[in-house]
């Protein structure tokens, strides 16, 4: 990919240029890629209206076959661009190309599965008494506002967009200024699909939250999906309640590995270790507490150490490379901050990684994994969503003790379970206070199942079946028939 990018907002169908121009970074190397128009509630303020005309149509809103062969030819323009979405993932967010290959992939299927289920909306009819027919329908809530984190911007963009199409409603996203040139290309690919008329999608991008609040106050977007921090969530929720709208919140996460004695290490220790380093440890489901039975500690311990202090970070033009930066300095500063304040109330290290001090990555955010053992599961290192390649060792003898260990944190996203016992792993399974749960693996989701967490990690289900009720407001229709002739 060669030439300075442009990244301005799509709204109405139509490429806007509204807004203070800024700098594109690549977080590898600090250098300037490009710029992006940096817009805010009037940008927002234009693509509620167009989306709101685009709802008011109702060609779109009823014609579920439409929407379904719209969202198959969107995966089709997608699966021609896959590999121009890899570069930019690669060049501004930072992924080594396996992990943008990865996250690239998952959209077909995404797109496709909700193509099937927008054909999918029954209802139900019942005579409920003689000459009285009562049925249930569902309809779209209208206008859907969409704020998507810079972590997978490609794929989370569609994990919400694909069932707030399928089933009916028009849209606003706003994408985080870290990910603009992955905004506008996104916005390229769904702007050369005929079957999806102006206005059905508008993209703005913006490095404040004007724009996000607007989506959030405006009494003409019903409906709101979040995906990022539990901080930002619960903003969200209660700024949301003024106008009782629907809000689908999908926030962070502390993600356990629950490692028995008889769980094979061959498998588990590489798993650990992209658990960790994925995404730069950017990830929601980032496997940062490892809790493992006393039997196999010291040999988890060692060969995680020893895996981890040979982690390779670098550019994704690098092939060498196993992890890519964070996402720029300043999160690196901050992470960085966490373990030495970890370090200080008597975290014991294993390995310290941290900040690069290899001069090849110095205009670069990298950081190096950090494996910590803690006995005080108090600590926020512990506790807290640390985002980024950081993790804890905790040692436990039992499996009741294990589970205790894992249900203490306010999060509940996803959790691991590792073990060859036959029913150990859904008897601990069903235990456990999350929303998604991996046996022997790590991460394992499918665009097929209903994805989202537990307690302070969300409310609300993306992908599977269930992805459309968040978009979908039920209708109850009478009708007096009589006895008749």
């Amino acid at each position: 990919m060669t030439g300075a990018l442009t990244a301005r907002h799509w709204i109405g169908g139509e490429w806007v240029d509204d807004g203070v121009q800024r700098h594109s970074i690549n977080p590898a190397d600090g250098k300037v890629i490009g710029t992006y128009s940096d817009g805010g509630a009037a940008v927002a303020l234009l693509a509620i209206e167009a989306a709101a005309r685009a709802f008011e149509d109702d060609a779109w809103r009823r014609d579920a076959l439409a929407r379904s062969a719209a969202l198959s030819r969107l995966a089709d323009a997608y699966e021609s661009r896959l590999h121009d979405l890899v570069d930019i993932l690669c060049l501004e967010n930072g992924k080594v190309r396996g992990e943008a290959q990865m996250e690239t992939g998952i959209i077909l299927r995404s797109l496709r599965f909700n193509a099937g289920l927008a054909t999918q909306n029954f209802g139900r009819v019942l005579e409920t008494q003689p000459g009285v027919q009562g049925m249930s329908i569902r309809q779209p809530l209208g206008v859907a506002g969409l704020i998507i984190p810079w972590n997978s911007p490609a794929y989370l963009c569609i994990r919400a967009l694909a069932p707030a199409l399928a089933a009916g409603c028009t849209a606003v996203i706003k994408m985080p200024s870290q990910s603009a040139q992955a905004a506008a290309l996104t916005a390229e690919i769904i702007g050369s699909v005929p079957a999806l008329a102006k206005g059905v999608v508008n993209i703005f991008i913006e490095s404040g939250a004007d724009g996000a609040r607007l989506l959030v106050d405006s009494p003409r977007v019903p409906v709101v999906n979040f995906t990022g921090s539990t901080q930002t969530g619960r903003l969200i929720a209660q700024a949301a309640a003024v106008n009782l709208k629907r809000v689908g919140l999908e926030l962070g996460g502390k993600t356990p590995h629950l490692v028995f004695d008889d769980a094979d290490l061959n498998a588990v220790l590489p798993t650990l270790e992209k658990s960790s380093t994925v995404f730069a440890g950017q990830f929601c489901m980032t496997g940062s507490r490892i809790l493992v039975q006393r039997g196999i500690a010291a040999q988890l311990e060692e060969g995680l150490g020893q895996r981890l202090r040979k982690v390779v970070p670098g550019p994704a033009s690098d092939p060498r490379s196993d992890m890519g930066p964070m996402i720029d300095k300043a999160a690196v500063a901050r992470v960085n901050a966490l373990v030495e304040a970890a370090i200080a109330s008597g975290a014991r290290v294993i390995v310290r990684g941290g900040p690069s001090t290899l001069p090849a990555l110095a205009d670069g955010a990298f950081y190096h994994p950090t494996l910590l053992e803690v006995t005080d599961g108090s600590l926020p290192i512990v506790q807290k969503e640390t985002f980024g390649p950081v993790q804890t060792l905790q040692v436990f003898d039992t499996e009741d003790e294990a589970v205790k260990l894992a249900n203490d944190s306010e999060y509940g996203l996803s959790a691991c379970v590792w073990s060859r016992d036959i029913d150990r792993p859904i008897r601990v399974a069903r235990r456990l206070d999350a929303g998604q749960i991996s046996i022997n693996g790590w991460a394992n989701v499918a665009v097929e199942f209903e994805e989202g967490g537990f307690k302070a990690s969300g409310s609300g289900r993306l992908c599977g079946t269930a992805a459309l009720d968040d978009f979908l407001e039920y209708k109850q229709i009478t009708q007096n028939f009589g006895g008749g002739q």
